[in-house]
């Protein structure tokens, strides 16, 4: 009640004066968010004296000393290690780009309350009123006695692939930039699926992928990792490749470890007898571009709101089509990774996400519907209740397995 009293809720326009959206009374999206998405709720009564003393002074004074003298008693008497950091500067929120700090918080709100339903986890927003890399790097280790992991969300590239490693680097909690790791391990697992479904395995694929942001870099990471035969990455001016010398520090590295078949050109050059494209940037592929891809290829355009090769079109030739959207099947959506990968990271304790944490998750992720696999459902929805318990199992087993468990 003392939420209601500070910011109370309504589902009608209360009047432009106090701020609110002009069609409040007729948009349900915005009715919803009125006030907010969530709340911080306690676990523990606070219902007479005897109760206060316990949960605040004299009582707390005990267990603070206790965690003074011993720190890692930390994850055991407090929230810590069972509360995630949901971090951004609001530089590339959802396909809205740099739109600040303030109105990416809706989008923080949505993903603190995904990992909780989805995986149990306690979240927390927070919109950063800096760009500056240093800054946000320095302000997420301050921050981070307070919290058990570090979600880095919606920051633009180049720029997040250096604040993820650094905080990496001088933080021993979880650091996981959503945007490109969810993304890659949800792809895996789709396309070790319908890769299954076409009788084939990874290692005879060939894949090109469309875009060289957070995303595309990510997945081109991880197919490597999982074996992939060979993939190209594209950006707006071609293929990836070592001889173009106008690529940054991210591309240069990119073009060290993919495109195997020294490819060069654009990006329909590349499709031509392709098996797999994997869109992650936006733009429209032609339809004559997709017809030259080998014979049951496998397309998973995730641009949202529209894809890069329209459904209707990729089913022309495709023998697997996903997108990025819930209203098409074989939806390409982190909800199936993020929450179960922190929940098994958190579990054990881990130090930080290995590659070897995140194949474990697209392989358990995968094996959910392994069984079940058809044109239309190579990837579970993210309200199959098998989908959290599977991926935290099998990412603690590998946190356990790679050395970086506490407990």
């Amino acid at each position: 009640m003392a939420a209601e009293i500070v910011n109370p809720r309504s589902d009608s326009n209360t009047g432009a004066e106090a701020g609110s959206a002009p069609d409040d009374a007729f948009d349900p999206a915005f009715a919803l968010h009125r006030g907010g998405k969530m709340a911080i709720q306690a676990t523990v009564p606070v219902r007479d004296k005897d109760d206060l003393s316990l949960a605040y002074t004299p009582g707390v004074a005990k267990v603070c000393s206790a965690i003074a003298e011993k720190p890692e008693l930390v994850h055991d008497y407090t929230w810590k290690s069972q509360v995630v950091a949901v971090v951004t500067d609001g530089t590339a929120v959802l396909g809205l780009g740099d739109i600040g700090p303030e109105a990416s918080l809706p989008v923080m709100e949505g993903k603190a309350i995904l990992f909780k339903q989805f995986g149990g986890v306690d979240a927390v927003p927070i919109a950063l009123g800096t760009t500056d890399t240093d800054e946000i790097i320095e302000t997420v280790v301050r921050m981070a006695p307070s919290f058990g992991g570090v979600n880095l969300e919606d920051i633009s590239a180049p720029r997040c692939f250096e604040i993820e490693r650094r905080l990496q680097e001088q933080l021993d909690i979880p650091v996981f930039h959503d945007d490109q790791h969810g993304t890659a391990v949800v792809t895996l697992a789709a396309l070790r699926n319908a890769a299954k479904l076409t009788d084939r395995s990874l290692g005879q694929l060939r894949a090109v992928i469309s875009g060289a942001g957070a995303a595309g870099v990510a997945i081109a990471k991880i197919l490597i990792e999982a074996g992939i035969g060979d993939v190209a990455v594209c950006d707006r001016k071609g293929v990836v490749s070592s001889d173009r010398s106008d690529l940054t520090d991210v591309k240069r590295e990119v073009a060290g470890f993919t495109n195997k078949g020294r490819l060069t050109g654009s990006l329909e050059d590349a499709l031509d007898g392709a098996d797999v494209f994997i869109g992650v940037s936006g733009g429209t592929v032609p339809e004559e571009a997709v017809a030259k891809m080998a014979k049951d290829s496998l397309i998973f355009a995730m641009a949202n709101p529209t894809p890069e090769i329209h459904p209707d079109v990729a089913h022309k030739y495709a023998a697997v089509v996903a997108t990025g959207r819930s209203d098409f099947p074989n939806q390409i959506n982190n909800v199936l990774a993020f929450p179960g990968i922190f929940a098994g990271a958190m579990q054990v304790r881990a130090s930080r996400i290995t590659e070897g944490m995140k194949l474990a998750a697209a392989e358990a992720l995968a094996a959910v519907v392994a069984d079940e696999l058809s044109a239309d459902r190579v990837i579970p929805s993210p309200f199959d209740e098998r989908v959290a318990p599977a991926v935290t199992a099998a990412v603690a087993a590998a946190a356990r397995a790679e050395g970086v468990a506490r407990r």
